[in-house]
C-alpha cells in the first residue's frame, strides 16, 4: 500500500510577461512545470510553442520568447516555500499559490486542458477526483462553492480542492473558457475526473467542452 509523502507541496500559478527575446531559466530541482502560452511564441528546447499551446518539462529548461514577446501562464508543483523564478527581460508576478493536503507515494497525473462555454453554458453540481488550478482566459464566469459564489473575470484565478461540490455559471452575453492544471490520480490517464452530484444532471446535455494539452504521468 502506497504511504503519504511527508514533504508539502504546493500548486502555483505564475504569469510571466516577456519582451521579445526575454527568458525564463528554470534550474535543475526536479519540479514539474507546465507554460501556457497566452499569446506570442516560446522556444523551449528544440520545439516552439505558440499561441494556445502549453510546453511540460521537469527541472532545468529555458523557455525563450520570440521576437515579439509572449505572455505564460507557468502552473508549477512545488515543495513548499520554493522560491519564484522570475523572468529576465520580462516581469513575472505570482497570481496564486496553494498548499495541497499530504499527497500518495505513488504515480500522478499531471493535466493541463481547457474548458470552454457558450454564452449562458454552465457546469451542473460535480467534482473532481483532485485538485487544480483555473484561469479564465476569455468571457466572464462565476464558481458557487463552500458556500461563497465569486466571480471572475479574464485573467482572474482560483482553487478547487476537487473533492469540494462546484456549480460554474458562464457570463450570458459571450463566450467564456478557462485554463486548468489538476492533479489526479494516474489511473485517469486519458480519462474524465469529473464527478456529477445529482443523478438527474448525468444525463442532461453538457455545454462545457474541452481541449487537452498536457496528460503525463509523474514521480514526485
Amino acid at each position: 500500500m502506497a504511504g503519504l509523502i511527508p514533504m508539502r507541496w504546493a500548486l502555483r500559478l505564475v504569469e510571466d510577461q516577456l519582451a521579445g527575446g526575454g527568458a525564463v531559466v528554470l534550474p535543475a530541482d526536479g519540479v514539474n512545470r507546465i507554460a501556457y502560452v497566452v499569446h506570442g511564441g516560446i522556444e523551449a528546447g528544440r520545439a516552439d510553442f505558440t499561441d494556445d499551446t502549453a510546453w511540460h518539462g521537469r527541472g532545468a529548461a529555458t523557455l525563450r520568447a520570440g521576437p515579439e514577446g509572449a505572455a505564460l501562464w507557468r502552473f508549477e508543483l512545488v515543495p513548499e516555500g520554493a522560491p519564484l523564478v522570475a523572468a529576465t527581460g520580462g516581469r513575472t508576478l505570482e497570481k496564486l499559490c496553494v498548499v495541497l493536503p499530504a499527497l500518495p507515494d505513488a504515480a500522478l497525473l499531471l493535466r493541463c486542458d481547457s474548458v470552454a462555454f457558450p454564452p449562458g453554458g454552465c457546469a451542473f453540481l460535480h467534482t473532481h477526483q483532485g485538485p487544480g488550478i483555473r484561469c479564465l482566459i476569455e468571457g466572464g464566469i462565476r464558481i458557487d462553492t463552500a458556500g461563497h459564489s465569486t466571480a471572475y473575470p479574464p485573467g482572474g484565478a482560483w482553487f478547487e480542492a476537487g473533492p469540494e461540490p462546484v456549480f460554474a455559471q458562464a457570463a450570458t452575453d459571450r463566450p467564456s473558457r478557462f485554463i486548468r492544471v489538476m492533479l489526479l490520480p494516474a489511473r485517469l490517464l486519458g480519462q474524465s475526473s469529473i464527478a456529477y452530484l445529482r443523478e438527474e444532471d448525468r444525463a442532461r446535455p453538457k455545454s462545457q467542452r474541452y481541449k487537452g494539452y498536457v496528460d503525463a504521468v509523474i514521480a514526485l
